[in-house]
C-alpha cells in the first residue's frame, strides 16, 4: 500500500505468550446479521518478539438473535496488556449477554465498563498476590482500550448501541457512496497541526462514557477497529479507505479479511483489528 514496510520473517513472541496467536479471524451469520472480524499482529511486534496486544470477541444472544461484540487494544506501556485486552473483551461480552437476558432496555455501558475494569483488578490481585492492588499497579500491568456493544432488533429495524473507553474507533461504512462516518470523535483537534496519542484506558472508567446509538440498514456496515486500522484509514478518503470500501462491499471470507487487514504500509506498524457487521437483506435462510 503506497510505500510498503520492510519485509522480514516474523519472530516468535516470548515463550509464555503462546496463548496469543499472531492472527485471529472469525465469521458467521444469524438470520438478520453477518459478522466478520480479524486481528493481526503488527510489524513492530513481529520484529521485537512481542505478542499481539489487540483482541476481539463476539457472540450471539440466543433469545433475541442480537450480536454482542467487544474490541480492545492493549496499551503498549502496560507489561501484560495483551492479557488485559482479551479479558476486557471477554468480560464485556459476558456482561452484555447478561444484560440482554434482563430485557430490552438500553444497554448500561457504565455497568459493562465497570465489569470489565473489575476483571482487570481481579487479574492484578492474582498476579501480584495482594488483596487490594493500587490503580497504578493494575494500569501498569493490564491497561487497555475498549469498544463494546450490541446490534439488535427493535421492531423491524436493527439498531447498534456501543460505547468506548480510549481511542479505538467505530464507523458506519456507506457501501453505496463509499464514505466512512465516524461514530466517535477522532484524535485530531481542530486547528492543531498534530494529534495526540494519549489515552485514558481501563481500568479507569470515566464518569461520562462516549456512547453511540445508530440504526443499521442497507447499504450501511458497522465497523469497529483499533487505531492500527483507524490511523491509516484517516478520513477514509485515501487509498486505505478505497481498499476497504471495496473489500467490505459484501462480507468477505474471514481468512481473506485477515489477509487484507495485514497490508504493508510504511510507518504503520501497529497491531490491527477490525470487526464488521452487515444487515442481511435477504432475510432468514
Amino acid at each position: 500500500m503506497d510505500v510498503p514496510g520492510l519485509e522480514f520473517e516474523a519472530r516468535p513472541p516470548s515463550q509464555y505468550a503462546f496463548d496469543f496467536p499472531d492472527s485471529e479471524c472469525e465469521g458467521w451469520s444469524t438470520d438478520r446479521l453477518t459478522l466478520r472480524f480479524a486481528s493481526v499482529r503488527g510489524a513492530k511486534h513481529r520484529y521485537y518478539r512481542q505478542p499481539r496486544q489487540d483482541a476481539a470477541r463476539a457472540a450471539v444472544h440466543e433469545a433475541t438473535g442480537s450480536i454482542v461484540f467487544a474490541v480492545a487494544d492493549g496499551v503498549s506501556s502496560a507489561a501484560e496488556s495483551h492479557q488485559g485486552a482479551v479479558e476486557a473483551c471477554r468480560a464485556a461480552v459476558e456482561r452484555i449477554l447478561h444484560l440482554l437476558d434482563r430485557g430490552p432496555d438500553r444497554l448500561d455501558g457504565a455497568d459493562v465498563a465497570a465489569h470489565a475494569a473489575q476483571r482487570l483488578w481481579e487479574l492484578a490481585r492474582w498476579r501480584l498476590g495482594v488483596p487490594a492492588p493500587q490503580l497504578a499497579e493494575v494500569t501498569r500491568l493490564y491497561a487497555t482500550t475498549l469498544v463494546a456493544g450490541a446490534v439488535r432488533a427493535t421492531g423491524d429495524a436493527l439498531e447498534a448501541e456501543l460505547f468506548r473507553i480510549g481511542d479505538s474507533g467505530a464507523w458506519l461504512l456507506d457501501r453505496a457512496g463509499g464514505g466512512f462516518h465516524p461514530l466517535f470523535g477522532g484524535k485530531a483537534v481542530p486547528g492543531a497541526p498534530l494529534f495526540s496519542n494519549e489515552v485514558s484506558p481501563l481500568p479507569l472508567v470515566p464518569e461520562q462514557l462516549e456512547t453511540a446509538v445508530r440504526r443499521l440498514a442497507e447499504p450501511w456496515t458497522l465497523l469497529i477497529g483499533t487505531d492500527g486500522f483507524g490511523d491509516p484509514l484517516g478520513e477514509g478518503d485515501g487509498r486505505v479507505g478505497e481498499l476497504f470500501a471495496g473489500q467490505l462491499a459484501t462480507p468477505p471470507a474471514p481468512l481473506w479479511l485477515g489477509h487484507v487487514l495485514d497490508f504493508s504500509r510504511e510507518t504503520f506498524d501497529d497491531d490491527r483489528t477490525l470487526l464488521a457487521i452487515w444487515p442481511r437483506a435477504e432475510g432468514p435462510r
